[in-house]
């Protein structure tokens, strides 16, 4: 069986993994396959195996790629991928396994049983074992594709077909909400404030004390001193200051630093963490320079955390940053600008408890280099060969050696425990991703929705597939959408609004039909008849929504209706049951499809006047109908209408 491995290693096992980066074993040959990431230095050893073979040429493929491509993150899946085919084989082939390789057709057997029983050891819509799988693929093809490098042809055939697994389906992270962003940069100026606070009065007091041996190894500010001058070692700390017992009050609660209770066996190394945290940067400090950075220019954590001093250049107004994108293969020169005065953010702003007075810029990425340049400057001077990052801490480990270094926030402190110690609640997974989809999305708002302005720094589908996912966008669409809807449905409702009817067996005199809207002048010519258009009344024929503005409606008393400017009276009731026998005249002529087209809006709104009224109305006005006393006047091109 394998022997188990192990992520954490010793200062000798990666003095040795590191000789053998130095001296790679040749392919083919005995020996571990090591790469070197960002992060960590990831093995293969074939020797784990007792397909030792079989693990050689996938690691030999490995090794070769990572190197050939540059991949960063991407090498530790292959590692997993390679690390868990090999544990697999030897587990289904048995005593057989010292012989397998991918020359031997009956590992097509062996490859189809490890893919297809990947997924059980993820959730069901992981996407790593589609993942894992298409990598030792990947590997395999590569060989497959080398002239002197020999693959079963069924192996092979295996490995360039389509995968057995689906990819899974992979939940995008929703983006923070805009109070949640809000506090997190709040947070992490008030942070970066307190950090060069504490650094400034810890070289003050470094300032202020002397060599221990000419002073005491009891006294903070000779201690400072001397790890600020590089006149004492961490040993000579372990070694010559005293046990706790005899330590004095002063250095107890130095060491203490108002929260942590000492204990005898570790109150050295916390002392030697507190003596350094006041002189450099920790990892805790660096966390709110990555927020400030990456709300100031909308990048990604990769990016305004992966540039040096020779990649910023300050502008008269601004600074000019080079930002590298390794996963994606980028490398872009971008300014930012400072914003102008006008549109500053106001140094005050209204907190829960009241009034919180802060003097800060704000989403300025000049102001925020600078001070990372400043604040970082002594950390990077301890460790110039550090070119490629501003982003450098100091760390004290157990065995009291102190590590000047690029900052790995996810080996040091997460961003969740960050938020924890800041006191910044967020709902969800506390991923740094999602602030800048946070940052994304203010962009789409600014920009109205324009994705072409909105993805400036990646392709329109990757913005559509990843960024425009986001609750906010998803909300603000949604009621672009339902505004643009109703805008078109109040313009139809606009154009075929029925008129206004007076039917409730009042007398209308002009006052009334004032207090309905109309002013002075058209109530009067309405009362007068001078506004009396066959079977309503128009308040003005000059601006009817089927004509040009201006122009004298063309289409009354047909279309009167359907029309926003008529106003139907007592008086034109017996006109409305002409028009009515007018038009069931048509529905026997048209066909109901015509009918409903030409005429439907009418007959409806007409119907809904006639139902209004009451059985003395409509049989007074058949009276007059009856008695010669009503016309209904019709253009000629009524009385003919063409089937469509």
């Amino acid at each position: 069986m394998p022997r188990k491995r192990s992520n954490g290693r010793s200062k000798s096992e990666r003095e040795r993994l590191l000789a053998l980066l130095a001296n790679p074993t040749p392919p083919g040959g005995v020996g571990p396959r090591v790469v070197k990431t960002s992060r960590a230095l990831l093995t293969v050893d074939p020797a784990e195996f007792r397909c030792t073979r079989l693990a050689s040429q996938l690691a030999d493929e490995w090794v070769e790629y990572v190197a050939a491509t540059a991949i960063t993150s991407h090498a530790q899946t292959y590692h997993l991928a390679v690390n868990r085919f090999c544990e697999y084989a030897d587990g289904a082939l048995g005593p057989r396994a010292g012989a397998a390789s991918l020359t031997d057709p009956r590992l097509f057997d062996v490859l189809v049983n490890w893919e297809l029983s990947l997924p059980e050891s993820y959730a069901p819509s992981s996407t790593y074992p589609a993942v894992l799988a298409s990598g030792v693929r990947m590997l395999i093809v590569r060989r497959d594709d080398h002239p002197d490098r020999e693959v079963a042809p069924e192996l092979a055939g295996l490995a360039r077909r389509p995968g057995l697994l689906t990819s899974g389906e992979k939940t995008e992270r929703d983006e923070f909400t805009r109070h949640e962003k809000r506090a997190m940069v709040r947070a992490a100026w008030q942070s970066a404030h307190a950090a060069r606070k504490r650094l400034d009065e810890g070289r003050a007091l470094a300032e202020q004390g002397r060599p221990p041996d000419a002073g005491s190894w009891t006294n903070v500010p000779d201690l400072l001193w001397g790890i600020a001058h590089q006149g004492i070692t961490l040993d000579e700390v372990r070694h010559r200051v005293p046990p706790l017992s005899e330590w004095p009050y002063e250095l107890r609660e130095f060491a203490a630093d108002g929260n942590k209770v000492l204990n005898a066996a570790t109150a050295r190394i916390q002392l030697l963490r507190r003596l350094f945290a006041c002189l450099y940067p920790h990892t805790f400090d660096l966390h709110a320079f990555r927020i400030l950075l990456m709300d100031a220019t909308g990048y990604t954590s990769e990016e305004v955390t992966g540039f040096g001093e020779k990649q910023v250049e300050f502008l008269p107004k601004g600074v000019r940053l080079t930002l590298v994108k390794k996963r994606a293969g980028l490398l872009r020169h971008r300014a930012f600008r400072d914003l102008p005065a006008s549109r500053k953010e106001p140094d005050q702003q209204e907190a829960d408890e009241g009034r919180l007075t802060v003097n800060w810029p704000r989403r300025e990425a000049s102001e925020v280099v600078r001070q990372l340049l400043d604040f970082t400057a002594q950390a990077r001077g301890r460790a110039p060969d550090v070119t490629d990052t501003l982003f450098v801490s100091a760390a004290v480990h157990a065995d009291y050696t102190v590590v000047f270094g690029p900052w790995r926030p996810k080996c040091d402190l997460s961003f969740k425990a960050w938020l924890d110690a800041v006191g910044v609640e967020v709902q969800g997974d506390p991923h740094i991703g999602r602030l800048r989809k946070s940052v994304k999305v203010e962009k789409a708002i600014v920009t109205e929705g324009r994705v072409s302005d909105a993805a400036d720094d990646h392709t329109e589908e990757a913005f559509i597939g990843h960024y425009a996912q986001g609750t906010t966008l998803r909300i603000l669409s949604g009621r672009t959408i339902a505004t643009a809807q109703q805008h078109w449905f109040d313009q139809a409702l606009d154009r075929v609004d029925g008129p206004t009817v007076l039917s409730d067996g009042q007398d209308v005199d002009q006052d009334r039909l004032q207090a309905t809207g109309l002013s002075a002048q058209e109530a009067e010519g309405i009362m007068a008849g001078q506004l009396d258009m066959g079977v309503s009344h128009c308040k003005n024929p000059y601006q009817g929504p089927f004509s040009r503005p201006g122009e004298l409606c063309v289409v009354a008393p047909l279309r009167c209706l359907e029309c926003r400017n008529a106003w139907i009276l007592p008086s034109n009731l017996p006109q409305l049951l002409l028009f009515k026998r007018h038009l069931e005249r048509l529905r026997t002529v048209l066909a109901p499809p015509a009918f409903a087209r030409l005429w439907g809006q009418s007959w409806a709104n007409l119907g809904a006047v006639l139902d209004d009224r009451t059985p003395e109305e409509l049989a007074h006005a058949r009276k007059h109908i009856e008695a010669g006393e009503a016309v209904l006047d019709l253009p000629l091109a009524a009385n003919t209408e063409f089937d469509a």
